[in-house]
């Protein structure tokens, strides 16, 4: 069943408008917390909303949710909140496509993480995969008129904040997949939607506590910035939901893969959108997580 594949895709999409939303907020109205928080405190409604809708319409109720579920989920919703706002973040130190290209390196460590947390056992093509992943991310962490050896580079604010979210990215992807898969042999949407409406309501009380405690104000500036991060909230809606819909379907790793198409429409924002700049260098960059990414393809 191929379903999943053109989920993937719908999921890319959404999440790159989502993206591109947030570097917005965080350029000119709210913190990257702010702009985190945004993403989960509009969204709610509409999942939870939905989700009972659904429930009142087809007569079905809630499944058992038991502790593992929950495990995963918590896990999974930390891991994201902590992932999204070094994206945001990152926006501030580099391009709208190379902050992008750097979260997707989330994929070759989905590949490391599988194999030291799972035991999951990695092909040649694989450490292909992974060698020229590396080889992308030398490349990208070096800023445009910097100068010094390339290993300082990665060291730079800019290459951590990359490389940090595309590590938490991974913990999420596999997490959720956990959670949904805890839900047995529920219809994949449904179980989509159950996890999801779970994981966004834990995620929105955690970044209140947060905010509340350490960024004063930050939760009315939201409010405030709300005729834009209201798409915030409509398009992490979409994105999510297609996100744990295809994971329900396949594994992690292959939607994960699937979902570089992201780096093509993140360049498209980043030169149409932004009217930002992108060196020859960067492009190389990115052409060679590309090639990662299908390497990796053909290694799953």
């Amino acid at each position: 069943m191929l379903t999943w594949i053109p989920v993937s895709i719908a999921a890319a999409t959404f999440q790159t408008f989502r993206f591109m939303l947030q570097k917005v907020l965080s350029s000119v109205t709210l913190s990257p917390g702010g702009a985190t928080f945004a993403r989960f405190a509009y969204s709610a409604p509409f999942i939870l909303t939905g989700l009972a809708l659904y429930l009142y319409i087809s007569g079905q109720s809630l499944p058992q949710l038991g502790m593992a579920f929950w495990t995963y989920a918590l896990v999974g919703s930390i891991s994201q909140i902590l992932a999204t706002v070094c994206v945001v973040a990152l926006f501030k130190q580099r391009n709208f496509a190379v902050g992008i290209t750097f979260k997707k390196t989330e994929v070759i460590q989905t590949a490391i993480v599988g194999l030291v947390v799972l035991g999951d056992g990695i092909s040649a093509w694989g450490w292909v995969a992974i060698m020229l992943g590396l080889c992308a991310v030398l490349v990208l962490s070096k800023p445009p008129q910097a100068t010094g050896a390339w290993w300082q580079h990665l060291t730079n604010k800019a290459s951590k904040l990359g490389l940090t979210s595309g590590l938490l990215f991974a913990f999420s992807a596999v997490s959720y997949r956990g959670a949904s898969l805890q839900l047995g042999e529920l219809e994949p949407a449904f179980r989509a939607a159950v996890t999801l409406a779970a994981v966004v309501s834990l995620q929105t009380l955690l970044m209140v506590v947060w905010l509340a405690w350490r960024e004063k104000g930050e939760i009315s500036r939201v409010w405030q910035a709300r005729r834009v991060a209201v798409w915030v909230g409509l398009t992490s809606l979409g994105g999510s939901f297609c996100w744990f819909w295809a994971f329900t379907l396949q594994n992690a790793a292959y939607v994960k893969a699937l979902g570089q198409v992201e780096l093509i429409l993140s360049v498209l924002a980043s030169v149409l959108f932004f009217k930002e700049k992108i060196s020859r260098r960067e492009l190389l960059g990115m052409g060679l997580l590309i090639l990662s990414i299908l390497a990796l393809v053909l290694a799953i």
